[in-house]
C-alpha cells in the first residue's frame, strides 16, 4: 500500500512507475512512495515520487505490455510499467527499484523481514512508516523535504535516476512470470535501509547528515492537510472520493485503530481501493475505471480529493485518476485516522450527520 502516491510530491526530476498492485498495499501513497500506486507496484503512497512529478524524458509503460526498450522511450502518460518491462530494464544503471511494502498492524507481518526473505533483484527496501514525518502521531505522515532528500539519498538514489516502486502486490505477478527473486538481501541493501531512518532521525533532531544527493521539489497541491479538507465541506470546490471500505464508509464496520470515530466526512462517495483492480491486482483499463467512477457518481470533468484511512490507499484512487488523464489530484495525508479522532470534525454515517 505504499508506492504510489509515494511519488507525487518530492520526485520530481524522474518518473516512479509501478506495475502490479496489491489489493491490500496499505501505505503509499502516497504516492513518498508515500502518499501517493498500483498495477505491479503498490499504488498507494507515492506522494513524493509521483507519476505527476516526472520529466518529459522518463515515464513508464503500459502494464500488460510485453517492451524490451530503455526508459529512453518511456511515455510520460502511463504511469505503471509492466512486469517484462521491469525483468527487460531491470539492470540499467539508472533504474532503482524500490520494494516499498506495507502492511496494517493488525496484519501482523513484518515487510522488512519478508523483503530480506525474497525480493525483486536489486530492489531496495523503503520504510513506509521510518521515512515519515516524526513531529506528529499520526501514522506515516509525509516528511519535510530535506529530510525527505536525506532518507533518499542515503538508499543511493539521485536525480537522474528512474524508480520503480513496488509492494507484496507486484512480487507475486513477478513470480508468477517466471522470474527469479533474491531470497536473501545484501549488506549493504540492509545497510542502506538503516542509514535512510536513521538520516531522518537526524534531520528531525537537527543533526548533521551524510551527503545530499537527491533534491526535492515538494508539489503541496497534492498533499491537503485537515483545514482544506473543512474547507472543502462548506465549498465544495472539490469531489471528495473515500478509498475505504463501504462499510468503514457507512459507520457500520468499526475502524482499525483505537480512539477513532466511525463513518465518513460529510460530502464525501465512497470507492473502495479494489474496485481499482482486477482479479489479478492489475490496475484496470482507462475504459473500466471511467466506468466504475462514473458509477459512483463521480464527474471526471470536476476537481477530484482523494482520502482513505491514513493516507495510503486514497493513492489508488489517484493513480486510476492519473491513467484518465487527472494528473493533479490532491490526497488527504491525514486521512479518516485524523478526521475520525478530532472532536470538532463533523462526521456522516450511512443514517446521521454529527
Amino acid at each position: 500500500m505504499a508506492s504510489a502516491f509515494l511519488s507525487r510530491t518530492f520526485f520530481a526530476n524522474r518518473v516512479v512507475s509501478s506495475f502490479a498492485l496489491n489489493q491490500k498495499p496499505q501505505k503509499l501513497a502516497s504516492l513518498l512512495f508515500k502518499k501517493p500506486l498500483h498495477l505491479w507496484a503498490s499504488s498507494s503512497r507515492m506522494a513524493y515520487m509521483s507519476t505527476s512529478s516526472i520529466r518529459s524524458d522518463m515515464a513508464s509503460t503500459a502494464v500488460g505490455s510485453t517492451a524490451t526498450f530503455l526508459t529512453q522511450s518511456m511515455s510520460t502518460t502511463e504511469p505503471v510499467v509492466s512486469v517484462d518491462w521491469l525483468h527487460a530494464n531491470l539492470r540499467e544503471p539508472d533504474i532503482k527499484v524500490l520494494d516499498a511494502s506495507w502492511y496494517m498492524p493488525d496484519e501482523q507481518r513484518n515487510p522488512l523481514q519478508e523483503y530480506q526473505v525474497a525480493h525483486i533483484p536489486g530492489a531496495l527496501f523503503f520504510d513506509v512508516d521510518g521515512i515519515s514525518d516524526r513531529t506528529t502521531n499520526l501514522p506515516h505522515m509525509l516528511p519535510s523535504d530535506e529530510a525527505f532528500a536525506a532518507a533518499v539519498s542515503a538508499l543511493g538514489i539521485e536525480n537522474k535516476d528512474g524508480v520503480v516502486v513496488y509492494d507484496d502486490g507486484g512480487l507475486p505477478r513477478w513470480r508468477a512470470s517466471g522470474f527469479d527473486v533474491e531470497s536473501s538481501a545484501s549488506s549493504d541493501a540492509i545497510l542502506k535501509a538503516s542509514a535512510a531512518s536513521e538520516a531522518i532521525e537526524k534531520v528531525y533532531h537537527g543533526q548533521a547528515v551524510g551527503p545530499v544527493t537527491f533534491l526535492t521539489k515538494y508539489q503541496p497541491h497534492l498533499v491537503w492537510t485537515l483545514e482544506q479538507v473543512k474547507k472543502n465541506t462548506e465549498e465544495q470546490t472539490h469531489q471528495h472520493i473515500d478509498a475505504r471500505s463501504k462499510a468503514r464508509f457507512d459507520g457500520v464496520a468499526a475502524e482499525p485503530r483505537k480512539g477513532i470515530r466511525s463513518g465518513h466526512v460529510p460530502g464525501s462517495k465512497c470507492v473502495p481501493f479494489p474496485q481499482m483492480l482486477d482479479a489479478s491486482q492489475t490496475l484496470l483499463s482507462a475504459d473500466q475505471l471511467t466506468k466504475k467512477f462514473e458509477q459512483e457518481g463521480i464527474s471526471l470533468d470536476n476537481p477530484v480529493i482523494t482520502s482513505c484511512g491514513t493516507g495510503v490507499t486514497a493513492c489508488i484512487l489517484a493513480l486510476g485518476l492519473h491513467r484518465l488523464g487527472k494528473t493533479n489530484v490532491p490526497v488527504y495525508d491525514g486521512s479518516w485516522t485524523e478526521w475520525g479522532a478530532q472532536e470538532d470534525t463533523p462526521v456522516s454515517t450511512s443514517t446521521s450527520t454529527s
